[in-house]
């Protein structure tokens, strides 16, 4: 009798544990197919493909967020433009390089997919971005 009442609640423990599993909820964004970025970018170690993913499919967010790793020379004006150079006529995405080999570029991509999952707003991940990274360089932001 003890080892079936024993089984029973390990039975009751297991299928608990799984059904949590099934109601984790899924993040507030979106990351685009990996099959959408070009070679380079595949293989890249995995944060960065992730951010790429997120740039791709999140323009709205990363439009609204600076870099400060001095890519503003460079021509960028959101952290968005360090992943994305433009888009060809056909609507195909022109993608740049630069954060291929930038911590700070992905730092702050990280940084804004961790705050969407905690449900903070862009106006706080902003304030965050602004207070943490501004001591790396001038802000590139050109709304």
């Amino acid at each position: 009798m003890h080892l079936k009442i024993t089984w029973i609640a390990s039975l009751f423990f297991l299928i608990s544990i799984l059904l949590a599993g099934c109601n984790a909820t899924a993040p507030p964004y979106e990351l685009a197919s990996r099959d959408t970025l070009p070679p380079e970018v595949q293989t890249a170690p995995q944060v960065v493909r992730e951010s790429y993913r997120f740039a791709v499919a999140n323009p709205d967010v990363l439009t609204q967020l600076p870099c400060y790793c001095g890519c503003g020379s460079m021509g960028h004006t959101s952290n968005y433009s360090c992943y994305i150079a433009g888009q060809n006529p056909d609507g195909t995405l022109i993608f740049d390089r630069h954060a291929l080999g930038c911590s700070i570029c992905v730092d702050i991509t990280q940084d804004a997919m961790h705050m969407l999952d905690e449900g903070r707003s862009l106006s706080e991940i902003r304030t965050y971005i602004d207070q943490t990274y501004s001591a790396f360089g001038p802000s590139t932001f050109s709304p």
